[in-house]
């Protein structure tokens, strides 16, 4: 069986799909290779250059970003696999528009606290490792246990975040600069 097509009528690219991305709010329609992963549509198609491309195996946390609010390592993620998916990236923290965490103009809070804290030094790491504890706080809020949580504790509610929780859940997170105590003060600051 032969397959054609119409003269002027470009064949189908059977390694490129459509998809479609909310991303920080915002509806896009691209068509991906399929062997593209979500950081890089972030970085080189939606030019959102927050996420940052780090180790390209999901080991340092610096592509950090949500995906239907869960935290994710979107150097891993195969884009025509987030079709219909809600992205959030460090870019969608800040402001209003009904954007996760906006309530109105300026900083997130967990922005402000990382600035406040000293949170960071070359700020490369940053973007992913807000995102990464914003995706640890609502892990916690919904009762989701950590390996230093105490298994005795009835399941489902929320998780109490000490400095231990706040560590070991931000531990996927590298910072080659050794911001840790003030990161971890930060996010305790959020959640004072």
């Amino acid at each position: 069986m032969d397959s054609h097509t119409e003269p002027g009528v470009a064949a189908p690219d059977p390694h490129r799909s459509e998809v479609t991305l909310r991303v920080n709010g915002k509806l896009y329609t691209l068509t991906v290779d399929h062997r593209s992963v979500l950081l890089d549509v972030l970085r080189e198609d939606l030019d959102l250059t927050g996420a940052k491309k780090g180790c390209d195996h999901g080991q340092c946390g610096a592509c950090t970003v949500l995906v239907d609010g869960r935290r994710v390592n979107s150097c891993l993620l195969p884009a025509v696999a987030q079709d219909g998916r809600d992205i959030t990236t460090i870019e969608g923290l800040a402001g209003g528009d009904g954007l996760v965490g906006g309530g109105g103009a300026g900083l997130h809070p967990l922005q402000r606290a990382f600035l406040e804290r000293d949170a960071f030094q070359c700020g490369y790491c940053t973007p992913g490792q807000i995102c990464s504890a914003l995706g640890a706080l609502a892990e916690a809020e919904a009762g989701h246990p950590s390996h230093v949580t105490d298994p005795a504790r009835p399941s489902g509610q929320p998780v109490p975040l000490g400095r231990d929780e706040i560590r070991e859940r931000l531990s996927g997170n590298l910072c080659r600069c050794g911001a840790y105590t003030h990161i971890v003060e930060a996010v305790e600051d959020v959640i004072r």
